[in-house]
């Protein structure tokens, strides 16, 4: 790997374009401070899978965009390449065009997605809730595959209501009333 040490350790946009990673190598950057990214086990990848896969086929043929990581959406674009946090969700959904840059999404997508492992709970349930409410995120969604549940959190004006699931239930998404996902196929 090269490129990542920086003497004030805080990092921008521009100085993550230039890292030379290794392969499967991925880091996130957030408020400047560069995170390592672990790779993810089977269970988290069907999981991936199956839950785009459901949210792929509601969104073909609608202006609404799914993506999977790995996908980097810098939360606070900077047009100079000056925004200092940048995250890879496992999937996120973005509704405004405008928002799809060549090199990933700029600004908050509409719904973001993290699918828990060992390596990154504490980082999605503490730091990655309060960074995507600030960002702007309308909902996030956290997959426990582990205890085989979700947790919905939706932000609206400073709140947050959050909702939990368990694999038996079926999902009506806040922001797509239109929108079932069934968990006993994800799980």
């Amino acid at each position: 790997m090269g490129a990542l040490p920086k003497e004030n350790g805080l990092f921008t946009y521009a100085d993550y374009k230039k890292w030379e990673l290794d392969v499967g190598e991925r880091y996130e950057l957030i408020n400047g401070e560069a995170f390592a990214m672990s790779g993810p086990n089977t269970r988290h990848q069907e999981i991936l899978m199956e839950l785009s896969s459901q949210l792929h086929t509601f969104f073909r043929n609608r202006p609404c965009k799914v993506l999977p990581s790995p996908y980097d959406v810098r939360l606070y674009y900077e047009e100079d390449e000056s925004d200092d946090t940048v995250v890879q969700p496992d999937i996120i959904v973005v509704c405004e065009e405008k928002k799809l840059g060549p090199e990933g999404c700029r600004g908050a997508p509409d719904l973001a997605v993290e699918i828990l492992s060992p390596s990154n709970t504490a980082i999605e349930m503490e730091r990655k809730l309060k960074l995507y409410q600030q960002a702007g995120v309308k909902e996030y969604w956290v997959v426990d595959p582990e205890n085989n549940g979700l947790m919905v959190y939706c932000f609206q004006k400073g709140s947050i209501q959050a909702t939990t699931y368990r694999s038996t239930d079926t999902v009506k998404v806040n922001l797509f009333p239109e929108l079932i996902i069934a968990l006993e196929q994800v799980f």
